[in-house]
């Protein structure tokens, strides 16, 4: 097996040949830090790359998984993470000039966890200015699809699913607020799997909306995501929003067998004006393939959805600018301009405006529940387009286009995914085939609360039955 087919195996495939001795952790890091070095000048998917650590961390791992100690299915598996998670040691920069030289003192939780599982880490990811979006002057590279490289990756986890569609390492963690894993998951052609709200720890996690941030994986399958979601979720004293409900086994129920399971096909998420008729046609397919796999098919409406664009922003940015405010007044100039300008917004909305937000948010979660009484999950269109062109990055130098683009187009832009997140739902976006201009689409699942499970296996039976996407992005 060459370094290449290596490194585009599944995590679960990758597991299994380590487990049994047939493939050398330190053999694996290698094929990934190879394809780094070839291919990450062009997709600027890495901010901070550990190649010396990794190879001794695979060293490591090889030579306790010899002596018969074999911690987990992620032991010798290399991972990235997205630039907002501290790892002690590190360089974690939130994408931004103003923390370039910021080195981590300590891991977050969730890189503890995921070293006590044994994975190896690769190094860090790139990403918009603090995960805020949408940055327009990268400063360590613009970050580029691997199925094109003049198109998008969305954001903000930019490099987390750059990384993984393009084989530079097995998966990755992402953040997500608004969609910042399911849309980069759904550009790039990969699953990416946000988790009930509070079900991962975002301790050591830079913040950007306290009620809204998530930390979820990036991978090649749902069973890889069910396998990482099991080492990442669970209570944590560190994090006080963090939830103590028990975790379940996300990889024991996956089945190709959806008998009995209720899926409701949210119209608003497939039929309005944001969502292009050739997307609706390759997603009513996807929904036709869950039928056939048992499935009873609802409808299911909730008109509350046009309004929620509005409600996002006005409760965002001011969290926002509660963080930023001492680093902001310092370091003004090393700030990306539209990330500027987002924040001045979110310091002069009134309070009048984020309290209706906060109650217009309240009210669409318990329409959304309403709703969905009656289904186990709720599918649509994971994005409304394929990547747009990179072209569509424009810088912002008036007052006029930031208010439109936070509240206008930008608004509109997190569309699809925005349901899951501001109801605290978990949610994912997996493959489900390609657009005119050869660009990867997402199906969107989403569930009821600490439901991953259920949500894991709809999109686990789908990539079984479709095949999954069945080729590489071209620069391999």
């Amino acid at each position: 097996m060459t370094a290449n087919d290596l490194a585009f195996l599944s995590l679960n495939e990758q597991a299994e040949l380590i487990h049994r001795g047939e493939l050398s952790p330190v053999t694996l890091v290698e094929a990934y830090l190879g394809r780094i070095e070839r291919h990450d000048d062009s997709l600027k998917a890495f901010i901070t790359i550990e190649a010396e650590a990794a190879l001794a961390a695979a060293k490591a791992a090889e030579d306790e998984i010899q002596a018969g100690n074999y911690r987990s299915a992620l032991h010798g598996i290399p991972f990235a993470v997205k630039d907002q998670i501290l790892i002690k040691g590190v360089r974690v920069t939130g994408g931004s000039k103003v923390l370039s030289d910021h080195i981590g003192q300590r891991d977050a939780t969730l890189i503890a966890r995921l070293k006590k599982a044994g994975a190896i880490l690769l190094g860090t990811l790139n990403t918009h200015e603090f995960h805020m979006g949408p940055t327009r002057d990268f400063p360590f590279g613009t970050p580029r699809n691997p199925w094109n490289l003049e198109r998008a990756t969305g954001g903000s986890s930019s490099g987390s699913a750059a990384a993984v569609a393009a084989g530079l390492c097995t998966f990755s963690l992402g953040g997500d607020t608004s969609g910042s894993i399911r849309g980069p998951a759904a550009y790039c052609g990969t699953v990416g799997l946000k988790a009930t709200w509070s079900r991962v720890s975002r301790d050591g996690v830079f913040p950007l909306a306290w009620t809204l941030d998530c930390v979820g994986p990036l991978t090649r399958t749902s069973q890889d995501a069910a396998l990482v979601l099991q080492v990442l979720a669970g209570h944590d004293p560190l994090d006080p929003t963090s939830s103590s409900v028990p975790v379940a086994d996300y990889a024991d129920g996956l089945t190709n067998n959806l008998e009995g399971i209720r899926v409701g096909v949210v119209k608003e998420l497939m039929n309005e004006p944001e969502t292009n008729v050739g997307v609706r046609v390759i997603v009513d397919d996807a929904i036709e393939v869950l039928r056939d796999l048992g499935a009873e098919i609802r409808k299911v409406q909730l008109p509350q959805m046009a309004d929620s664009k509005y409600v996002t922003s006005p409760l965002v940015l001011p969290d926002a600018v509660q963080y930023h405010r001492p680093l902001l007044l310092e370091n003004y100039e090393d700030y990306d301009v539209n990330t500027r300008v987002r924040l001045m917004i979110g310091a002069a909305l009134p309070a009048g405006i984020i309290g209706q937000a906060d109650r217009a948010r309240i009210g669409f979660t318990r329409a959304a529940l309403k709703a969905f009484e009656d289904v186990d999950v709720f599918v649509g269109a994971a994005a409304g387009e394929g990547a747009p062109p990179l072209t569509y990055s424009k810088r912002v130098t008036t007052k006029e286009e930031a208010v439109y683009g936070t509240f206008g187009a930008g608004a509109v832009a997190g569309h699809h995914s925005r349901l899951a997140s501001l109801a605290g739902l978990p949610a994912l976006s997996v493959p489900c085939g390609f657009d005119s201009n050869g660009m990867p689409l997402g199906l969107h699942v989403g569930g009821k609360y600490f439901d991953e499970a259920t949500v894991l296996k709809v999109a686990h039976a789908y990539e079984i039955a479709s095949g999954g996407l069945q080729k590489r992005p071209p620069l391999v």
